[in-house]
């Protein structure tokens, strides 16, 4: 009987010659297992198509609202940002697509599962920690690692041979992947870090030059960190991310052009396009500085680097995110209000912030007189604030007449930094 293996499949290149080649060198029963995050037309027809190449089905899966609230909102609340740019759209998708194909596979029977990931790529990583987390005990295969396919050519020719039928050609050159947060560019004269990525590349957002000539506003709500309304609407994740998609995309906004370290060690250059990602990153920011105090701001940096390298990593399923998901959700309880933005030609710029449980108290921060602050206290505050540095001071006082003393040539001697210093107590009595 033939073994069963179930395929996370996408209709690309890749996993479309996956599917005979299973047949071919497993004699598997190969099911085909889709998930829908975003992806729009690209998954039209698959089921059939899956089947003309040889699988005894497809299994198309509405991911959308998982992919949203179970990886997208807890990565936005952690602030997590990988490479200073990547607001990691793919590696959040991965582990929500694998988990969904494991437990497929699970209640099928199954015998193992497999992926079309390359041996050099990330996604490897991110779909077999899940295999890992979710079904330990099938095995895992990995065409890339296996056949004998070195280049696109030579998987346009097996498919060619094969008289399976492929969207993807040598003029099509850039590798692409969709979901509700973004789109990633790679591959093709990309390849080269000096190459600026021409137009007809981006699919999601105007050129900023092209967009329109008038500014728009848009408010965002949140309630605990989580956005919730655009413009006082309240909507559903995925309803709002699409539409800032919609709106940030029409104004320019969200375009990154990366030079990223994968996990195995290469650096790789990728273009992205993130709208909506863009806009509620900058507001979300934006809020947590009105309520947060600058501690556990700088917790938050901490943390959100670390979540960044997790997510990346493909360590979702597990106890450290569990762990840093707790941390995010203490600082993120009062994390509600709004922020105003303007968007205009690529930019996104704070227009207004507001909160019942802001710290930003205006009459303190005013210049004027206020009851509750005496600015003659500040004078003890420094002197206690400055002690270290005045306790070095008198360290290097000490140090210059004994290097005079002993002739020394060194830098305490020379310099006349050190030997204002030194002489403060005479310049002070001839009031210099």
């Amino acid at each position: 009987m033939a073994r069963t293996v179930v395929l996370a499949y996408s209709g690309g290149l890749d996993t479309s010659i996956i599917v005979p080649w299973l047949r071919e060198t497993y004699g598997a029963n190969v099911i085909c297992m889709a998930a829908d995050v975003g992806q729009r037309e690209e998954l039209d027809g698959l089921d059939a198509k899956a089947r003309r190449q040889g699988a005894a089905m497809c299994v198309v899966e509405d991911l959308r609202d998982a992919f949203v609230r179970e990886a997208i909102w807890p990565t936005l609340r952690a602030g997590a940002v990988y490479a200073r740019k990547y607001l990691l759209g793919t590696a959040m998708a991965r582990p929500i697509i694998a988990r969904r194909q494991a437990e497929l596979a699970v209640s099928l029977g199954a015998e193992a599962l497999a992926h079309g990931c390359t041996g050099k790529g990330n996604d490897q990583v991110r779909f077999e920690l899940t295999y890992a987390a979710f079904a330990p005990t099938l095995d895992v295969i990995a065409p890339w690692r296996e056949w004998s396919i070195q280049s696109r050519e030579d998987a346009l020719r097996y498919a060619a041979e094969r008289g399976i039928e492929v969207t993807a050609s040598k003029e099509k050159i850039y590798s692409r992947d969709r979901n509700l947060w973004h789109i990633s560019h790679e591959g093709g004269p990309l390849e080269d870090p000096g190459f600026e990525p021409p137009e007809d590349l981006f699919m999601l957002t105007r050129a900023p030059e092209d967009a329109p000539d008038r500014p728009v506003y848009i408010e965002i709500g949140f309630e605990q960190g989580y956005p919730v309304t655009v413009d006082g609407e309240a909507l559903e994740p995925v309803a709002l991310l699409e539409l800032l998609n919609e709106i940030g995309g029409e104004h320019g906004i969200g375009r990154a052009d990366i030079l990223e370290d994968r996990l195995v060690g290469i650096k790789s250059r990728g273009v992205y396009e993130t709208p909506g990602g863009t806009i509620l990153l900058t507001a979300h920011r934006e809020l947590e500085q009105l309520v947060l105090d600058r501690r556990v701001l700088a917790l938050k940096d901490e943390l959100a680097a670390r979540y960044a390298d997790l997510v990346y990593e493909g360590r979702w399923w597990s106890a450290e995110r569990e762990a840093l998901d707790a941390l995010v959700d203490k600082t993120q309880e009062r994390v509600t209000g709004r922020v105003r933005l303007k968007l205009y030609r690529g930019n996104v710029i704070i227009a207004g912030r507001w909160s019942d449980e802001a710290l930003y108290d205006e009459a303190l921060a005013s210049f004027d007189a206020v009851d509750g602050y005496d600015h003659a206290d500040a004078a003890g505050f420094i002197r206690l604030f400055s002690l270290p540095i005045r306790a070095e001071a008198a360290r290097r006082s000490r140090a210059i007449p004994a290097a005079a003393a002993s002739g020394a040539q060194g830098p305490n001697a020379l310099d006349p930094v050190l030997a204002d210093v030194a002489r403060a107590p005479e310049l002070a009595g001839s009031g210099a």
